[in-house]
């Protein structure tokens, strides 16, 4: 049996707490944070070669998920935490696709990729 709160110690109260290693409230977020890892790994990848969809949806994800840790009880700042890095690297990303596609290199590689595809079809 636990002991009273009075006396735990700050780990034995981290250990024991409703959102604590004991829980799925704690090793979900844990585990989480392999996204946001493989997000900021991302950042060294050229624009062109990164998943707006993908992004898109980590970004949604991550906004979504860190509301739902606020109003869950117990409150859990593990899960909010790694949600908002996770919501952040999704939209750093797609910021990178979007200011490649506003290149002229992008432009033109989409009109090259046009006319290919008019002409196959002629």
């Amino acid at each position: 049996m636990a002991a009273p709160a009075a006396t735990q110690s700050a780990l034995q109260k981290f250990i024991n707490s409703p959102a604590g290693p004991k829980t799925i409230h704690f090793w979900a977020p844990a585990m989480k944070w392999a996204l946001v890892i493989a997000g900021v790994g991302d950042l060294s990848r050229p624009a062109e070669k990164l998943s707006a969809g993908q992004n898109a949806s980590l970004a949604a994800t991550g906004l979504i998920w860190t509301r739902y840790a606020m109003v869950i009880t117990p409150k859990n700042w593990t899960l909010c935490t790694v949600n908002v890095f996770v919501a952040a690297t999704g939209i750093t990303q797609l910021a990178r696709i979007w200011k490649y596609r506003q290149t002229d290199e992008y432009k033109q590689k989409v009109a090259a990729e046009n006319a290919v595809a008019a002409a196959s079809k002629v």
